[in-house]
């Protein structure tokens, strides 16, 4: 039987952890023999580049101004919507990946085509922004795919098919992760290592104290890898004096030199502000055999068992994270028994078993 033609929707374009794993859905059919259109809002490469030569782009800017930014979020949903009707007599499926491509979830419903949520986000601000996102959902999703649990027990639809997909490591990452050898310290240097956005809600302010708290440990550097351009790094940090254990580094398309120096990798995100749905760089790191600290709530309590691969920690708690920071740093054999578990525990988040299930909800 001959595949839907499925069309993807995402915002942005870049290489954060939705279109990462937008990536792989979109692999995955195409392996099934789908046939894939891609709609993103204009933006530099990410993750989706390439990925497709029916890679289309509606309008969409983001402004400091967080009011300029709403505007032209709409507008860009006006546009996507009205982009994709050029599919009403085509038998079709729109994908929407994440819940902020609302326009194409309005402009399935309306030509009465089925409409697949994936959501990753529960952390969506203001709350009347996120009861709209929501509301749409719920009027036009013909299946929901979640990326964990907490987010299904977070974010759970009424009378709308649902699943839960864990995201998965792509095979060529976990070959690379499964050759390279995991050492506590290289050079005498204890490495810590967090990936994340420029967000404060992100636990970017807390790493910086955390590694003011570990200052005179002078076996122990930390790396903080943004994702922004090294502009906005400058202008967020500008006037002030950064630790000298600390390292900044802008976005990177390559992140496995960093895995590959790392002895811990730690998670920040403010259990309060921003929960972590899953946390892709986590299974990212544990494949590398890294230990983790990450927080005690949502999607990294589904992967991570305290005080076997890692920790879990609030990024709160600056001073206990500093604490185990330096206790790890003087024992490897800790470190080591953390590492193995890890990579014992990312064997059940394989590219296969990612695969298998989309293509099952989707395709079937």
């Amino acid at each position: 039987m001959k595949q839907k033609k499925i069309i993807f929707t995402h915002l942005l374009n870049d290489y954060s952890g939705s279109p990462k794993v937008l990536s792989q859905v979109i692999k995955a059919v195409q392996k099934n023999g789908s046939e894939v259109e891609l709609y993103t809002g204009k933006s530099d490469d990410g993750f989706l580049s390439g990925l497709t030569d029916r890679h289309h782009h509606y309008f969409y800017k983001r402004f400091e101004n967080k009011y300029l930014t709403l505007v032209t979020f709409m507008l860009s949903q006006v546009s996507l919507f009205f982009k994709l009707l050029k599919y009403r007599n085509e038998d079709v499926i729109i994908y929407v990946n994440t819940m902020l491509p609302f326009g194409a979830g309005l402009a399935g419903k309306f030509m009465g085509k089925p409409v697949y949520y994936h959501v990753h986000e529960t952390s969506l601000t203001p709350a009347s922004f996120k009861r709209f996102l929501r509301t749409i959902v719920q009027k036009t999703a013909s299946k929901v795919i979640f990326v964990s649990k907490s987010v299904e027990e977070a974010e759970a639809f009424v009378n709308i098919p649902q699943e839960v997909i864990y995201n998965a490591l792509p095979n060529d990452f976990a070959n690379i992760a499964l050759k390279s050898t995991y050492m506590p310290l290289r050079d005498e240097k204890f490495n810590v290592l967090m990936i994340c956005s420029l967000k404060a809600y992100k636990g970017i302010e807390e790493f910086v104290s955390i590694t003011e708290l570990c200052e005179t440990q002078k076996n122990i550097t930390f790396t903080l890898v943004l994702n922004a351009e090294q502009t906005e790094i400058d202008s967020y940090y500008k006037g002030r004096t950064l630790p000298s254990n600390m390292i900044l580094v802008a976005r990177q398309n390559d992140l496995v030199p960093y895995y590959q120096k790392a002895s811990l990798l730690l998670n920040l995100s403010r259990v309060d502000e921003w929960v972590e749905t899953f946390g892709l760089t986590i299974i990212e790191a544990m494949a590398f055999g890294i230990p983790v600290i990450v927080p005690p709530v949502g999607g990294p309590v589904e992967i991570v068992h305290d005080g076997k691969e890692g920790y879990l920690i609030s990024s709160y708690e600056t001073e206990k994270i500093a604490k185990v920071i330096v206790e790890l740093s003087k024992d490897e054999e800790k470190c080591m028994g953390l590492s193995k578990a890890a990579r014992k525990r990312v064997e059940g988040f394989r590219e296969d078993v990612f695969e298998k299930k989309i293509i099952e909800v989707i395709c079937e």
